[in-house]
């Protein structure tokens, strides 16, 4: 019940008068709330991973009984059985999360490391080829299976996988540019620098991908959009040439094909 007190309005907890120092604190303490719950859900998501690892198998086992059929439940809950050497135990969780969720790369690439660190590297591999197997036409999944891979350190896998969404996609600025982060990331930069090119060459509209050129020595010109009502005023109709992204001299940049009215130009090597 809120009584009058000289001008001040009484709650019970606070006195709302002329400042807003109760007001502030109601509001610091439901941030506060939010933040603690926000904490609590992030934790649920990865495992709970800067916990001890007591926390980390109650937090997992909590968020189990909450939601069985929860994919990333069973995964963190493999992850803690992997990391305490409980092998059957962790292939079982990945198994389950898989079964909810067949796509669950992180489940995938950790049931993979599960078998190639342990005594049946030949089981890991047949987990890894029929993964693989699966994906094999989808470029953009070989991707996610890609990183997975690389999460668990397992670069040869990562790399069949870039490999295997190339041949799928050869022309693909994704895959091209996801390839040269790889070898960045590994530090061969002449193999990046190889991908970097044919990914700008198939979108030149990449910031990442022109800085990255950039720190290799490449200098990049990014194509104005032309002014098609300039053209279209000086030549009587739309120009129809033919455009190309070529690299000279350290510098990719666009030149025509075709002119109008005229014969293809002769390609120079590149």
């Amino acid at each position: 019940m809120a009584v009058n007190m000289k001008g001040k309005l009484w709650t019970g907890g606070c006195v709302f008068g002329g400042g807003f120092i109760c007001l502030f604190a109601l509001t610091f303490f439901s941030f506060f709330l939010l933040f603690l719950v926000g904490c609590e859900g992030q934790q649920a998501v990865d495992g709970g991973r800067d916990l001890p690892m007591d926390a980390r198998k109650a937090e997992a086992l909590r968020a189990l009984e909450q939601n069985f059929e929860s994919p990333q439940a069973h995964f963190n809950m493999g992850q803690i059985y992997q990391a305490e050497g409980l092998t059957e135990k962790a292939e079982y969780h990945y198994n389950v999360a898989l079964s909810f969720d067949p796509a669950h790369v992180q489940a995938q690439a950790a049931m993979v490391k599960l078998f190639v660190t342990s005594s049946n590297p030949t089981k890991g591999k047949t987990y890894a080829d029929l993964y693989m197997n699966r994906v094999s036409s989808m470029p953009g999944q070989s991707l996610r299976l890609a990183k997975a891979f690389q999460d668990e350190q397992l670069d040869d896998y990562a790399l069949m996988c870039y490999e295997q969404a190339l041949r799928v996609a050869p022309d693909s600025a994704r895959v091209n540019k996801e390839f040269a982060f790889y070898y960045l990331q590994k530090g061969d930069q002449a193999k990046a620098k190889e991908y970097l090119v044919r990914s700008f060459q198939f979108d030149p509209s990449q910031p990442d991908v022109a800085n990255e050129l950039g720190k290799l020595g490449v200098e990049v010109r990014i194509p104005k959009e032309p002014d098609t009502e300039r053209t279209t005023t000086s030549l009587g109709q739309n120009d129809d040439r033919e455009w190309r992204i070529v690299a000279k001299h350290g510098l990719i940049q666009v030149e025509p094909i075709v002119q109008k009215g005229g014969k293809k130009e002769k390609k120079e090597d590149q």
